[in-house]
């Protein structure tokens, strides 16, 4: 294999990787499939290095000659179905011994996909809002207005990612703007209280999936990755209780 066609089908294997990444994906995984993808493209020895925002990956071919390449990833959103796909494009690349053009049609048509049942995702917001908030020990009120407030919360989070990936700006904005709902609703009377309606909101963004894989990062090796994915869950999670607070303190200053 000639140094041209390594490069198309590292630049195809960092594709891959980065979408595997982006959408949540183990990084002992990413790591695990550009290699199988450039082993099956006939590349033997692959070093690749990854943490939840970057990849480098090193091909060695014929003639003491490395080519190297790397990609930047800035935003993490957990999107299992896309991992699930690209994990059946890594077989096929295995299987089959696809080109670069038709690995690159396959990726092309994994990110045109939406989410499925996008539509639902709201009515799953609330649902999730309301059953926390009456798991913490709120009443039907309560249930009623983290129902609403959850609802409307899925919204919000979809109009601020249009502005911005930054997950941190993202969830200030988002709790602060739920913690406001969530005093609002008790001032009108249709939640009772505003802690109980907040706890059911803030189950919609706490970091589970992030902080359970930091673990197993450090448990499997990947101890970088695994404390810069446990330092991001307990920053996150911080931002959260400020935005609540937040919210909580301008509105009692105001009344």
């Amino acid at each position: 294999m000639n140094r041209d066609e390594a490069g198309e089908y590292l630049y195809c294997a960092l594709d891959i990787g980065q979408l595997l990444l982006a959408s949540g994906a183990e990084v002992n995984r990413v790591e695990d499939t550009i290699s199988r993808v450039m082993a099956a493209a006939g590349v033997p020895k692959v070093e690749v290095f990854s943490i939840t925002s970057n990849i480098t990956v090193t091909a060695h071919l014929d003639g003491f000659q490395t080519l190297t390449q790397m990609r930047r990833v800035y935003a993490i959103h957990t999107n299992m179905r896309r991992i699930e796909e690209l994990n059946q494009l890594s077989r096929d690349i295995c299987a089959k011994k696809l080109k670069p053009e038709e690995i690159r049609d396959r990726i092309e048509h994994i990110q045109e996909e939406k989410p499925a049942n996008s539509r639902l995702l709201p009515v799953g917001y609330a649902i999730v809002s309301g059953a926390f908030a009456l798991f913490f020990g709120g009443d039907l009120n309560d249930f009623a207005a983290s129902v609403l407030i959850g609802f409307l919360l899925c919204y919000i989070e979809r109009l601020i990612s249009r502005f911005t990936d930054n997950i941190l700006m993202t969830a200030l904005i988002w709790s602060t703007a739920g913690g406001f709902l969530a005093q609002l609703t008790v001032l009108s009377g249709l939640g009772h209280h505003a802690d109980l309606i907040s706890i059911g909101n803030i189950m919609l963004f706490i970091p589970g999936i992030a902080f359970t894989n930091s673990i197993r990062d450090m448990f499997v090796g990947d101890t970088i990755t695994g404390l810069i994915r446990f330092m991001e869950s307990i920053l996150l999670a911080g931002i959260i209780a400020v935005g609540f607070t937040l919210a909580g303190r301008i509105l009692t200053g105001l009344l």
